[in-house]
């Protein structure tokens, strides 16, 4: 279905394959084979692996007995981590799709994702509380406790984010993120008093590392430098159920989508509207650049992903 928005056109590429809403979307890059993968996670149990360009399918990792909340890759490509309704994580091999450890939880988990120097996963959900794995000990059969790092959290966990080899941004249900660094607590933002929806980390050509935080019917950016909050744009959506937003890598732009079938973009200086497109024919439910910002990746409650150009003007 094409979108006109000032001017633009765009007819964006349709990826099917899920059955039910879509839950996450990662983007990563790999240079040792030049290539841009798409994870996605979803509500079906069925997680995807996709080539990140064109949206072609490559994978599927099966096994979950329940909703897939998070699908991650490892900043290496070698290995996979999901986070399901069925209380429990996995870890995957990444290249054939064998599940290589199961993590048995206590409750839903909503979030997991591995270490920048891929030797740690962590996993959070309705349990609030953050276990940071080691991945070596983990994968190598050891089930001491020490292979775990367990910190108790205020409120059920909904996104992690790494921002270096040994810190984590740990987002919660109750408006409040959190900085540790292994088992010291750094910093709390208190964002606002509704569940945290979304959560990113973009570092930008100016220098600054760029926190961006979906929650309520707001759109916040945080300089984690200096721990201030630089915009918070009220948005014409809410993030109540699903939802979220995403920075543009040059730190211009942003990508919202939630309970509506619109995918916007806004100016990140001003937070003006520049475009708003339709094409899901359901919520969107999350939303994702690619590492080069050529693209950016939506995907919706009606069971798609849909790739949709930057620049739709750029091969005109």
């Amino acid at each position: 279905m094409p979108s006109e928005s000032k001017g633009r056109t765009q007819i964006p590429i349709v990826c099917p394959g899920h059955t039910r809403p879509l839950a996450e979307l990662q983007y990563l890059y790999n240079p040792q084979e030049q290539r841009t993968f798409l994870l996605s996670a979803c509500h079906d149990k069925m997680p995807m692996l996709r080539d990140g360009i064109s949206g072609d399918w490559i994978g599927t990792f099966q096994g979950h007995k329940g909703a897939v909340w998070s699908c991650q890759v490892d900043p290496m490509a070698n290995l996979a981590a999901t986070a399901s309704g069925d209380f429990s994580a996995r870890v995957w091999d990444a290249i054939t799709g064998q599940s290589l450890v199961e993590l048995p939880h206590k409750h839903i988990v909503k979030a997991c994702v591995f270490s920048p120097n891929s030797e740690s996963l962590a996993t959070g959900g309705k349990e609030a509380l953050l276990r940071v794995f080691d991945l070596k000990l983990l994968l190598g059969g050891d089930k001491k406790t020490e292979a775990t790092l367990q910190l108790p959290q205020e409120a059920p966990i909904t996104k992690i984010v790494w921002i270096s080899d040994t810190a984590l941004l740990c987002a919660c249900a109750n408006g409040k993120i959190c900085i540790w660094d292994k088992s010291e607590l750094l910093h709390t933002f208190q964002v606002g008093t509704e569940e945290i929806r979304d959560l990113e980390v973009t570092n930008i050509p100016s220098g600054q590392t760029i926190m961006t935080v979906a929650a309520g019917s707001k759109v916040s950016f945080w300089d984690l430098n200096t721990r201030q909050m630089l915009h918070s744009y009220p948005m014409p959506i809410h993030f109540r159920e699903e939802g979220g937003a995403t920075l543009h890598p040059s730190g211009e732009k942003f990508v919202a989508g939630g309970s509506d079938l619109w995918v916007r973009v806004f100016d990140f200086a001003t937070g003006e509207e520049l475009e708003c497109h339709k094409g899901h024919h359901g919520p969107i439910r999350c939303v994702r650049y690619a590492p080069d910002g050529k693209l950016y990746a939506t995907g919706s409650e009606d069971g798609t992903i849909r790739l949709w150009k930057t620049d739709p003007t750029a091969d005109e």
